[in-house]
């Protein structure tokens, strides 16, 4: 009998499980792939960020160092080295939390995790050979998978999802992306770097529309730059194979049909929460209409002892977010009272330039009838930036019309995804944008982008503009 069972082990079942033992629960944690850390860890986060930076690598040794006096000749791509790295990166990380099971005591049980009631698990290897383990508490954290669309057939070879696009072993001649999102445009821009063609279908009017629409506007700006195509308002009709190319139609606003041909394909319409083969309803675990696990606001399902997390439940489907309810449900089993603001957690797009956001859009506040006032800066005025090479894109800030309190963070620039933490870290507190406009960043930094777009929200007071 454990005190914990944690059924998935990708950022949120990991921590939950790390949390859980830190806090004194005898605690398991059971996995269905070979390797622990989910699709972040596995075919996620880890192994496209690796790509991203080899291939910013090599675009940057192809465009940008000739101007810095670095010259180079017979300039190449080693695809099989790319991904062999990529390869190694993964194994590291993988390691890395079998280490932090056994340095925590966490028994891990490999197999698939299914339900045969509520107190009961039934632990299923590749072999067919099982065992049932028993828990007081049990947290569902089985993550998601990759949605397509009802008329598209998903070979794994030339029309593929994020996880094959992980392993190619050639660079696509054309690149077909069918999704404006976030992981579209993070492999679309490897693959465009190293020299492939890419076209972008998306169905509504912008990329990444989820975030702020500046972001999009920007961030489809600064793709153009590497030759990619966009087809904005554009819906899918066909996706059909004849051998090594791909024929993908869709129609545009106007009902007419656009007809892109290439080598591969990529679906990269979202993803759908995991619960195949979970047998939740042994255990009293409603599942909805979208296939997402329901839970109240304390993250507990309709059994009174289980829990779920992560992409599997309603939310951002973000690796951080499913970190923070792990600790948040680990801590509230043994009577702590956490919290998570999920208005405050960031959401980030690893191309280059990043973009990252946090708390309101525009249009939301808007939405809302908000009074907000706003404060602009581009990299382009940024010493710091200059001197990299780094000058696309700006920081905006949205700040309430009558208190100034930052209500919302939007950037599209060089390492936003770092430089969004102080954007938390003031929100987290209320500061108003008067706030961090007082406060000394560093000079020559792009963390001042940030500092002068606050003062423009105050009064249009950007120094450097």
């Amino acid at each position: 009998m454990y005190d914990l069972i944690v059924i998935g082990s990708g950022p949120g079942g990991y921590v939950a499980a790390i949390r859980g033992a830190q806090l004194g629960l005898k605690t398991a944690i059971i996995e269905k792939y070979p390797t622990l850390g989910g699709t972040c860890l596995n075919v996620g986060c880890i192994p496209s960020k690796a790509l991203l930076d080899s291939s910013e690598h090599y675009h940057n040794a192809a465009h940008a160092f000739q101007s810095h006096g670095i010259e180079l000749k017979n300039l190449k791509v080693n695809l099989k080295q790319m991904i062999s790295r990529k390869g190694e990166v993964v194994k590291q990380n993988v390691d890395g939390i079998a280490y932090l099971m056994k340095k925590n005591k966490i028994d891990v049980h490999q197999g698939l995790g299914s339900f045969v009631d509520a107190k009961t698990v039934k632990v299923t290897g590749e072999d067919g050979t099982y065992k049932e383990i028993s828990g007081k508490q049990i947290i569902i954290a089985t993550g998601s998978k990759p949605s397509s669309l009802p008329f598209i057939t998903l070979d794994k070879e030339r029309v593929i999802t994020s996880t094959e696009a992980l392993n190619l072993t050639e660079i696509p001649k054309h690149l077909i992306v069918i999704g404006g999102g976030v992981i579209g445009l993070e492999l679309g821009s490897v693959y465009a770097r190293i020299g492939a063609k890419v076209s972008v279908v998306e169905f509504m009017d912008s990329l990444i529309p989820t975030m702020d629409r500046t972001m999009g506007k920007e961030l489809q700006k600064s793709m153009k730059k590497l030759g990619v195509d966009f087809y904005l308002k554009h819906k899918v009709s066909a996706v059909d194979r004849k051998g090594k190319e791909v024929t993908v139609k869709a129609e545009n606003s106007k009902g007419e049909t656009v007809e892109l041909k290439g080598d591969y394909v990529l679906v990269s319409i979202g993803r759908k929460p995991y619960t195949e083969g979970l047998n939740a309803e042994a255990a009293g675990v409603k599942i909805t209409d979208r296939g997402q696990i329901e839970v109240d606001e304390h993250l507990k399902t309709t059994a009174d002892n289980i829990y779920a997390i992560g992409d599997v439940v309603k939310g951002a489907m973000l690796a951080h977010k499913a970190e923070e309810e792990g600790v948040f449900v680990a801590e509230q089993l043994v009577g702590q009272k956490p919290h998570i603001n999920y208005l405050l957690i960031p959401n980030v797009v690893y191309t280059w330039p990043e973009v990252a956001a946090v708390g309101y859009t525009e249009e939301q506040l808007k939405e809302k009838g908000i009074e907000f006032k706003t404060g602009k800066f581009p990299f382009m005025a940024s010493g710091r930036a200059r001197a990299s090479g780094d000058v696309d894109g700006l920081v905006k800030v949205l700040a309430d019309a009558k208190t100034d309190e930052i209500l919302g963070v939007h950037m599209i620039g060089p390492r936003t995804a770092d430089i969004i933490a102080e954007a938390v870290v003031a929100m987290e507190f209320r500061a108003s944008a008067e706030d961090i406009a007082r406060m000394s960043h560093a000079h020559p930094t792009y963390t001042e982008v940030f500092k002068e777009a606050c003062l423009a929200a105050t009064d249009n007071r950007a120094l450097h503009m």
